[in-house]
C-alpha cells in the first residue's frame, strides 16, 4: 500500500456544508474517501483525453427491434469492431424494445466514434457510453 499523505483545504463554509450533505447520502464515511474518489474520477475522464491510453467502458443502447433492419445494422456494428467491443449483452424489456449493453476496450477517441455510431442510428431510442478506466494508472 502506497504512504498516506494529508493536506489541508480551504473553501466556504457553506460549501463544505454542501459537500458533507452529499457524502453522507452517498454514504461515505469521511471526507477523504470522497475527495480521494473525486480526484479518481478527474484523472479518469483526463485518462479519456489521451490518444494513445487504453480505455474501457460501456456502452448502452435501447431500442425497438421492430425498426427495419435495425438488427443487422448493430450487428453489423459490432462485428466491425470486433476488437474494440469485447462483449455484449441483450435482454428483450417488453414486446417491442431491447436494451443491449456492449463492453468496449480501446483508445478513447475510436470508443467515442463507436457509441457516437451506435446512438446515432435511427430507431436507437436512449443510449449512453460511460467511461471508466483499466485502473493500470489509477492508485
Amino acid at each position: 500500500m502506497s504512504e498516506m499523505v494529508r493536506f489541508g483545504v480551504s473553501m466556504k463554509k457553506g460549501l463544505l456544508k454542501n459537500f458533507d450533505r452529499l457524502i453522507a447520502e452517498r454514504g461515505y464515511r469521511n471526507r477523504s474517501e470522497a475527495i480521494r474518489d473525486l480526484i479518481r474520477e478527474s484523472l479518469i475522464r483526463a485518462e479519456w483525453t489521451l490518444v494513445n491510453k487504453e480505455t474501457i467502458g460501456t456502452i448502452t443502447i435501447v431500442y425497438s427491434h421492430k425498426v427495419r433492419e435495425l438488427s443487422d445494422t448493430i450487428t453489423a456494428l459490432q462485428h466491425k469492431f470486433y476488437k474494440q467491443i469485447i462483449s455484449t449483452t441483450h435482454i428483450h424489456l417488453d414486446a417491442h424494445n431491447c436494451l443491449e449493453v456492449l463492453i468496449v476496450r480501446g483508445r478513447g477517441k475510436e470508443i467515442k466514434k463507436i457509441a457516437d455510431h451506435l446512438l446515432s442510428t435511427r430507431g436507437v431510442k436512449h443510449g449512453k457510453l460511460v467511461t471508466t478506466t483499466t485502473g493500470k494508472r489509477i492508485e
